[in-house]
């Protein structure tokens, strides 16, 4: 009996299970507890006392190709990355790999309650888009003098 069953790495297997179930939950907006396997961009997620802390990893795009917006608790970052070569610049090359992303993309993320809209800025830096979005005043933690 031969062991060449065996022998396939399981770990890529998985992953690519993963990355199967993933893509048929795909076109849906999600919750930032929530990720969609090989989206772009990136984000990291995360929060303090006083923001929603958003970062989204954009290299190779242009501050002014980025759209931010916020609309009933979900915040939509949108925009274009353009071809590093190829025929767009002219370059009749042919490519026998691709791995970097081209063309327009839109990441999805629905905010915790506690979001308040009005307080957002975003700043991009070395391709990081660092989105802050203020939490209410009544959602965060206070301190209750005890009589």
């Amino acid at each position: 009996m031969s062991n060449s069953y065996f022998q396939s790495d399981l770990l890529s297997e998985f992953d690519r299970l993963h990355q199967q179930v993933a893509s048929l939950f795909g076109g849906f907006p999600y919750s930032v507890r929530s990720d969609r396997y090989g989206a772009f961009p990136q984000l990291n997620v995360g929060s303090t006392d006083d923001t929603v802390e958003i970062v989204a990893f954009v290299p190779g795009v242009q501050a002014d190709q980025l759209n931010v917006s916020i609309d009933k608790g979900v915040l939509t970052i949108s925009g274009e990355r353009a071809p590093a070569f190829g025929k767009d610049e002219g370059d009749e090359s042919r490519r026998y790999r691709q791995e970097r992303f081209t063309g327009a993309f839109r990441r999805i993320i629905e905010l915790p309650a506690a979001a308040d809209p009005d307080k957002v800025s975003a700043r991009y830096v070395n391709g990081c888009l660092t989105i802050s979005v203020g939490k209410a005043e009544a959602s965060k933690p206070r301190a209750i003098t005890v009589q």
